[in-house]
């Protein structure tokens, strides 16, 4: 059992390390282009700190393997603690989490039509003239 889950592991590794898509990149829809953020100001804009700049996240799904990379890039925290962050935050309610959509196409079309909208996506994705790159990690 314990060398089956190594093998997914290792499958699920080989398939997104083939995709290649292994870095991050922050894309904002805002008029200033000169935002750029570090690592800790992304992680605090989605786990609903809000930025002097105005920027709403937008997140994909818990199952999406941009997230995965992201929530272990950026955020530092495994889906789980995040999920239970979440659950904390909404019972107090102190915070709301970030808005969810489909996938990274759907990020793309958020971003586009929503300004002040912030989302990420792997870092080979074509990012249109209209939004700005604030935060890139390899």
């Amino acid at each position: 059992m314990k060398y089956l889950l190594y093998f997914i592991a290792l499958l699920g590794f080989s398939s997104w390390h083939a995709s290649g898509a292994n870095g991050i990149v922050v894309v904002a829809n805002t008029q200033d282009t000169s935002i750029t953020l570090s690592r800790q100001e992304v992680r605090n804009l989605f786990m609903g700190s809000s930025l002097s700049y105005g920027l709403k996240a937008v997140a994909l799904p818990p199952d999406n393997q941009t997230r995965v990379m992201f929530n272990t890039k950026v955020v530092g925290l495994t889906e789980s603690r995040i999920q239970s962050y979440w659950a904390q935050m909404r019972f107090t309610g102190r915070k709301t989490p970030p808005k969810q959509v489909a996938n990274e196409k759907s990020v793309l079309t958020y971003l586009k039509n929503n300004q002040g909208a912030v989302g990420y996506l792997p870092a080979n994705t074509v990012i249109p003239k209209s939004l700005t790159v604030i935060y890139t990690s390899q």
